[in-house]
């Protein structure tokens, strides 16, 4: 799977959250949030494209508390138990050709809770990965999606 960019989903490893895989950095997590059989996409203010929520893990910090911290800061919205580890998505990034990896965590969501846009998010929306939304739905981010379902 390749997005518009050139970036390629190569792997999708899932396994012992604990043990991730050393060949390559894991500079980041995404969550895919369900509710009702929909998931969370957020808006990217930059990118300018529906998303998972995620992003960097910062230094001192596990790959879990990154994707819950990202989800709160990019959403507003909190799952109802603890996270659940999906697996490490494997990736290919162009133009360099650089490797990296992602942690992916999932968990269900009850109650939508009121959003507010943001520096990062403009909207929200619970996708259920075949309406069309406005804009341009990152399709690596989908995929991600479709497999932690």
């Amino acid at each position: 799977m390749t997005d518009d960019r050139g970036n390629a989903l190569v792997s999708f490893t899932r396994g012992d959250e604990e043990t991730p895989p050393g060949d390559a950095p894991l500079p980041a997590a995404l969550v895919a949030l369900w509710r009702d059989g929909r998931v969370l996409m957020v808006f990217d203010r930059y990118r300018r494209s529906w998303e998972l929520p995620g992003g960097c893990i910062e230094e001192g910090e596990s790959p879990r508390q990154a994707a819950a911290r990202e989800l709160l800061e990019e959403s507003g919205q909190v799952p109802d138990e603890p996270l659940r580890f999906a697996g490490y998505a494997g990736f290919v990034l162009a133009p360099d050709r650089r490797a990296e990896y992602l942690a992916v965590f999932t968990g269900h969501c009850s109650v939508a809770r009121d959003f507010e846009a943001n520096e990062e998010t403009t909207a929200i929306a619970w996708w259920d990965l075949l309406e069309v939304l406005p804009g341009h739905v990152q399709p690596l981010d989908a995929h991600l999606a479709l497999l932690t379902r």
